[in-house]
């Protein structure tokens, strides 16, 4: 879980995703050379800090994981605004970086006009992102920290790309707080290599529905409906390769499937991811047998799709 806890410390809130970006291309520039196939890399200039991996030579399905995190903007007399939905509550510790050094302060939160701003010593220059303090704890059965959503979809995908021989991953940016970057980089997926099919590699919640330990979720529904055809093949795919899996049915909650969905590319997407508690807080958790199951089961899926 080294390089899962090196993801989650990495301070990358949506449309700031640079420090992640170079992580990524860096990890991929040392790791290659030991994966099976290597990919044909597209990043920067138009791509600005999304990455496309392409495998193989006739690709046939394509992978989606976000690298950005929810997180707060500093605005002014030591207010904040929000990036994305995370958790408001009183002392949770905050960190970033400005002109004038490193910065570790805590949240502060007025139960009474909901208003929420910053403790420090000095007031932290406007513009600021701040992110939650990681602290990453592991356990035989289950691993804690912030941003697991969705450093955990972004480890999954790098774990798939180690053995991937026909394929994309596309790492995207800015999905905690509207998107934007999936509608380009799903146009240029289609228009230069003919994939229209997808996987979204990202985290999902426990609910009375979903629970933890039980496997990977195949989500069957969200803000966003998947076409049922597409879903029914994902889903026999996965009955038949034996992985534990549950079925997510929700009216709520959304991903890059829901930008896919959108564009005006006719993509087939299924969101398949671990499921995790304490949602958008510092304490999001996830059980290491739905983890197993879920890069198990995208290994097969972008076989046999």
């Amino acid at each position: 879980m080294e390089l899962l806890k090196e993801l989650c410390a990495i301070r990358a809130v949506s449309g700031d995703e640079r420090a992640m970006t170079d992580f990524i291309l860096n990890y991929i520039g040392e790791t290659e050379k030991n994966w099976k196939v290597k990919p044909t890399i597209h990043h920067d200039g138009e791509f600005h800090e999304n990455i496309i991996l392409v495998f193989g030579k006739k690709p046939r399905t394509a992978i989606f994981a976000h690298l950005d995190s929810i997180g707060f903007t500093v605005r002014y007399g030591k207010q904040l605004v929000k990036v994305g939905g995370p958790v408001l509550e009183n002392k949770i510790k905050l960190v970033g970086s400005d002109s004038q050094g490193e910065i570790e302060c805590k949240l502060k939160v007025s139960k009474k006009n909901q208003a929420y701003g910053y403790r420090f010593e000095r007031e932290i220059e406007r513009g600021t992102n701040l992110t939650f303090k990681p602290d990453f704890r592991e356990t035989d059965e289950t691993v804690q920290c912030c941003y697991m959503d969705n450093r955990l979809g972004v480890w999954n995908a790098l774990k798939v790309a180690e053995t991937l021989e026909e394929g994309i991953i596309v790492f995207s940016t800015r999905e905690e707080h509207g998107g934007g970057a999936v509608s380009y980089l799903g146009k240029f997926v289609q228009e230069k290599y003919g994939v229209r099919q997808a996987l979204i590699s990202d985290i999902t919640w426990v609910t009375e529905g979903v629970q933890s330990g039980k496997g990977v979720a195949i989500s069957m529904r969200d803000r966003g409906l998947p076409r049922r055809t597409y879903l029914n093949r994902v889903i026999a795919i996965a009955k038949e390769s034996g992985i534990p899996f549950q079925l997510e049915v929700e009216g709520a909650g959304g991903s890059d499937g829901l930008e896919l969905q959108s564009s005006p590319y006719p993509w087939e997407w299924v969101f398949v991811g671990a499921p995790e508690d304490n949602v958008h807080s510092p304490d999001e958790i996830v059980h290491k047998a739905d983890i197993e199951s879920m890069t198990s089961l995208y290994k097969v899926l972008m076989e046999k799709l």
